[in-house]
């Protein structure tokens, strides 16, 4: 088990309201910025997003759907992470400062809930932050209470990620965030029927991400691929994590094959994965509505439920009273379920 050890201070953060407010805090192994929404008194909900995302590119349309709002902020108090310098209006890190292991990005959650005061946590993660999430569940076993990974890396990157990865930072060292590299992350984002071709414009997912992307500090951007592409196999690892793991891939993601090796390493007993039809790696963008009734189900395993006074549009998960018989099918979700067992209680 890791321990995160030392002291924890916040630069410019009072512990006195937490609603809605970005706080930067300086960690063990560096700042790093948490953006908290909800009432946090509830159990926590700790985001980690991909490579040069944040909680606004990464996990704003899973939280516009209302019926995701609803059922996530009527359980959870949730704490976005940003990896290093990856916040709204981050400043440029300082070529000076070490550059981060992903085991000091693991170390650095625990640092977070540290200073929150936060025993045990539910974690949601997309690809980069997925893995991230995952080695700090690994290693703080006892602060996990789920896993909710998008896409998900656990494998040291293959030769053709690791040559996409140099070849992203070779080109954000020398010429910045330049059209190349965001078409790359894009493929590695999106699937093809929203990044568009030579007769489809791209969606407005896509034109919105494009845009986020001119707003990176670049060589922050750089830090973190770096820190990916040295990434360790989480393999062996696997099967000693203690809590149940529900995973999310796009039918068309990159990363559909490590996904899938993922869920064949963890104990089947607590674990499921939903193949999404017709999408890329972020789901939580991409088809966000897809979501929404397997974390539900997986939920209730834990004893969190939809709150019972929400009116539901017809296609809501948060009431099945208003579903019909044919919506209920893996084939109208666009998914493929496999069944969820749970053994854990959650702790309020």
């Amino acid at each position: 088990m890791g321990d995160s050890g030392g002291s924890v201070v916040s630069v410019d953060v009072e512990r006195i309201s937490f609603g809605g407010k970005e706080h930067h805090i300086q960690t063990n192994h560096g700042s790093v910025s948490v953006a908290i929404y909800g009432d946090h008194d509830k159990p926590a909900l700790i985001t980690y997003p991909d490579i040069a995302l944040n909680h606004m590119s990464c996990f704003q349309g899973l939280l516009f759907c209302p019926e995701a709002a609803s059922l996530l902020l009527h359980n959870f108090c949730i704490y976005h992470i940003s990896p290093p310098g990856h916040e709204l209006g981050a400043a440029l890190i300082l070529s000076s400062t070490h550059l981060a292991s992903v085991d000091d990005l693991a170390d650095q959650i625990a640092d977070v809930l540290d200073f929150f005061g936060l025993d045990s946590v539910m974690c949601l993660g997309v690809t980069a932050g997925a893995y991230i999430l995952t080695l700090f569940a690994t290693k703080y076993r006892e602060r996990v209470l789920g896993l909710i990974l998008v896409s998900p890396l656990c494998k040291a990157p293959s030769w053709s990620e690791w040559f996409y990865n140099k070849v992203m930072s070779n080109l954000l060292y020398y010429y910045g965030m330049c059209n190349v590299v965001k078409d790359i992350l894009l493929q590695r984002y999106f699937g093809k029927g929203v990044r568009g071709g030579s007769t489809e414009p791209e969606s407005d997912i896509v034109q919105a991400c494009r845009s986020f992307l001119d707003q990176r500090q670049c060589m922050n951007v750089w830090r973190f691929i770096q820190t990916i592409n040295e990434r360790k196999d989480l393999t062996e690892n696997l099967k000693q994590l203690q809590c149940r793991t529900l995973i999310f891939v796009g039918e068309n993601s990159q990363f559909h094959a490590e996904a899938v090796h993922m869920t064949a390493k963890l104990d089947r007993r607590y674990s499921a994965l939903v193949e999404v039809q017709a999408c890329g790696s972020v789901v939580t963008e991409e088809q966000p509505h897809a979501m929404l009734i397997p974390m539900e189900y997986f939920l209730m395993g834990y004893g969190l439920y939809r709150p019972s006074q929400i009116n539901c549009s017809p296609r809501s998960p948060l009431n099945p009273f208003c579903i019909s018989s044919e919506l209920l099918s893996p084939e109208s979700m666009g998914v493929k379920l496999k069944p969820i067992k749970t053994r854990a209680n959650l702790k309020a």
